[in-house]
């Protein structure tokens, strides 16, 4: 558990993300005093995540005039100036006794030469890590205005062994790839899992005894329950908004349609009844309407329907094929996978259909998820050959920032968590 006390300023000094090609900010980040490498260890989670993101430069701490001693004094603001440092941060880590440690940073504008947050955190040593993503929050909201996606998971599907024969197990981790651990043995294929949106819960598809299953596990308690029993394949089981039904694929007489449960009463309702495969289905963020791909039109496309399952319309007119689709949680694009020309391209569009953008192409891209502030998408790209096999990658909205996501084995199929409470 983390207690939290925070207080902010209206920013002078701020990044518009809205905007297509954004300078990254140069910012410093003292390393936090006190309590041995703890403080050092928080900056350093803080200096990483806001440096990934591409909005912020930080300044190699070589560069630094000032020795900041105490955290509570008034920095000299043109010691900071001078390096170029739009924004300061400095803090502390404070022993509480008992094991707990309370952590306080404060975010100052150094050419408006005020403070702009100020928050302290209460826990314990083990939380170190989540401590330094929550600062990393604060700063990335309090200079941009949106919510921040550092303190998140994503749950992925882990793949070793040979090509041929791949073991693939269930893990999760901190979105810039700490904390890694397994929640299946291997034992059984799994597929496909998905966030809940509303708590920290995901659904996955199972061959557990030879039988395709859609499972719901907690994740911390690791309590886990068969949402059916379907006699045929099911595919691409994901959350509603409110966390309260799954949507998903299912495949009869050799096409796929899609149906919607209820995870309280278990029922289950048909929402497309044609002769196509319809499949990978994903609600928008109000839960009024449903993104599908479907090649009822010859090849595979992209549709919009109402979540009844009405007024289904096509929405994907360019070349090539259009899979995965998932709504962005702003709810203002649609982010999707397309082949075309032998490549595999991740982009976006407006859920409408227009103003589609390609943000990345290469060999084999695939299974695009969104970070809660729909800022930014994680997606996995297979590399080729004998040895080669698949792996994480992240990219922002523009296009410009792409970076591998680390993993202790072969990843695929991400899905990002909200932000954890």
């Amino acid at each position: 558990m983390i207690v939290m006390a925070t207080f902010t300023a209206q920013a002078r000094v701020e990044i518009d993300v809205t905007r297509g090609n954004v300078e990254p900010l140069p910012i410093a980040i003292t390393s936090f005093l006190g309590e041995g490498g703890l403080g050092a260890e928080i900056a350093g989670v803080v200096t990483s995540d806001l440096k990934r993101s591409g909005l912020f430069a930080p300044i190699d701490p070589a560069a630094f005039i000032e020795n900041i001693s105490d955290t509570n004094a008034q920095p000299n603001f043109q010691s900071w100036t001078a390096i170029k440092a739009q924004a300061l941060v400095t803090g502390r880590v404070v022993s509480e006794g008992g094991g707990r440690f309370r952590t306080e940073f404060r975010l100052w504008d150094t050419y408006g030469g005020e403070q702009l947050v100020g928050s302290q955190y209460s826990t314990n040593p083990q939380n170190a890590r989540r401590v330094g993503h929550i600062i990393a929050d604060a700063i990335y909201k309090a200079l941009t205005g949106e919510k921040g996606y550092f303190d998140t998971r994503v749950v992925y599907v882990a793949e070793s062994g040979p090509k041929n024969k791949r073991v693939k197990q269930l893990a999760i981790m901190d979105q810039d790839g700490f904390n890694n651990r397994m929640l299946t043995n291997g034992s059984d294929l799994v597929l496909t899992p998905r966030f809940s949106p509303s708590r920290q819960e995901i659904t996955y598809m199972s061959f557990a005894g030879g039988e395709p299953r859609v499972y719901l596990l907690q994740i911390e308690t690791g309590q886990r329950e068969v949402v059916g029993n379907f006699p045929s394949m099911t595919f691409s089981p994901r959350f509603s908004p409110d966390g309260q039904r799954i949507v998903m694929s299912l495949q009869q007489d050799g096409n796929a349609n899609i149906y919607s449960m209820d995870l309280r009463s278990r029922s289950t309702t048909r929402l497309t009844n044609t002769p196509a495969i319809d499949t990978s289905p994903s609600f928008s963020p109000d839960g009024r309407r449903i993104v599908f791909e479907s090649d009822r039109g010859g090849r595979q496309q992209l549709y919009v329907m109402g979540a009844d399952g009405s007024s289904p319309t096509r929405i994907s007119f360019g070349t090539g094929s259009y899979s995965t689709p998932v709504w962005s949680p702003r709810g203002d694009l649609i982010a999707f996978t397309k082949r075309s020309g032998g490549n595999f391209l991740i982009g976006v569009m407006r859920p409408d259909g227009k103003g589609e953008r390609i943000l990345t192409e290469g060999y084999h891209n695939e299974g695009p998820t969104w970070a809660p502030n729909g800022r930014l998408l994680m997606f996995f790209r297979e590399t080729p050959g004998a040895g080669g096999g698949p792996k994480l990658y992240s990219i922002d909205l523009t296009g410009r920032n792409e970076q591998q996501v680390p993993t202790k084995t072969f990843a695929s199929d991400p899905a990002w968590s909200p932000l954890l409470d």
